[in-house]
């Protein structure tokens, strides 16, 4: 196998908007941040859960006893975050903060928003500062302050009671590649498909493993395999969805390449989709060489060659 220099590392970026029902406890909790106030729930030991708790962490009886809280609190213990990530309360530094609210016998995580680490310690006063716009769950708490005159509760929104909430979540990472995933990503930017075959089994796996996942011997032989397969199995999307960038109803498939030993998901087009079955052999649809990268979407789809389908027992151990 031809090596490469080092592998290759890229960062991605994975996120989408999660709408969530809040439940009664939660329900309440939203409601009252949306309204200027802030509630608990008393357990039957008799303490105050803040956020509230539906289910007693005792008992787990049902919980029912709401109770309001002060807007100020105690730090009970922090830590500095010098460097914000995107998404968090502030593009500056601050500090989260677990503050125990007056009332309440449990802490509640958030932002404290002091100029640095040596303005914020255990047991300081603090409050909330509202954010403009409300009802949005724990973020209608834009951040703790420093305790200084009680300010008024704001205005009251008013409305029916919250019951859901959309929080946007993103994880961003960055990702290396190891070696034969190196060569593998190298491979489809030069619009090859490159697998590794096992010593032992001969099975031929791409993308390549490094080592065989049923014999768990080094796969070092590579093999260069034809962009042309068959779909062992697949799934019809006809639900149309944010960022979808195929009009339903449109194929999903698993892809058997010629001489593979596993099959690759990716999409199938070129046809209807209920035309689409298990056994068709099907060849890949590169995009335009100068959009080619390190990646599988180089292949921007596969379709139907025309040729007979494959007979079932080519693929039935990958169903």
């Amino acid at each position: 196998m031809t090596g490469i220099s080092e592998p290759l590392s890229a960062p991605l970026n994975i996120g989408f908007d999660y709408t969530r029902s809040l439940g009664t406890a939660r329900s309440r909790f939203a409601t009252a941040l949306r309204d200027g106030g802030i509630v608990g729930v008393r357990g039957s030991d008799g303490r105050v859960h803040v956020p509230p708790l539906e289910y007693d962490p005792d008992t787990a009886a049902p919980l029912d006893d709401f109770v309001e809280v002060g807007t100020q609190g105690t730090v009970v213990s922090w830590t500095w975050m010098p460097d914000p990530l995107p998404g968090q309360p502030f593009d500056r530094p601050f500090a989260w903060a677990l503050v125990r609210l007056d009332g309440a016998d449990t802490p509640l995580l958030h932002a404290v928003d002091v100029p640095g680490p040596e303005a914020i310690s255990t047991g300081m006063r603090v409050q909330v500062r509202w954010a403009a716009e409300r009802g949005n769950g724990i973020r209608d708490i834009a951040c703790f302050e420093p305790a200084g005159e009680v300010t008024a509760a704001p205005e009251a929104v008013g409305g029916d009671p919250v019951t859901m909430v959309t929080t946007p979540v993103h994880l961003e990472y960055t990702h290396s590649a190891s070696p034969e995933e190196s060569r593998y990503l190298e491979g489809l930017k030069q619009g090859r498909m490159l697998g590794q075959r096992c010593p032992a089994c001969e099975k031929v796996y791409i993308p390549p493993r490094g080592a065989c996942p049923t014999d768990g011997v080094p796969t070092v032989e590579e093999v260069e395999l034809p962009d042309t397969g068959i779909v062992t199995t697949f799934c019809i999307v006809n639900v149309p969805f944010l960022g979808q960038r195929i009009k339903p109803p449109y194929v999903g498939a698993y892809i058997l390449l010629d001489g593979a030993d596993i099959a690759f998901l990716h999409l199938v087009l070129g046809c209807e989709a209920d035309q689409v079955r298990m056994g068709m052999r099907v060849k890949a649809s590169w995009k335009p060489r100068e959009q080619w990268g390190h990646t599988l979407e180089n292949i921007d789809h596969f379709e139907p060659t025309g040729e007979p389908d494959a007979p079932f027992e080519t693929y039935a151990h990958h169903l």
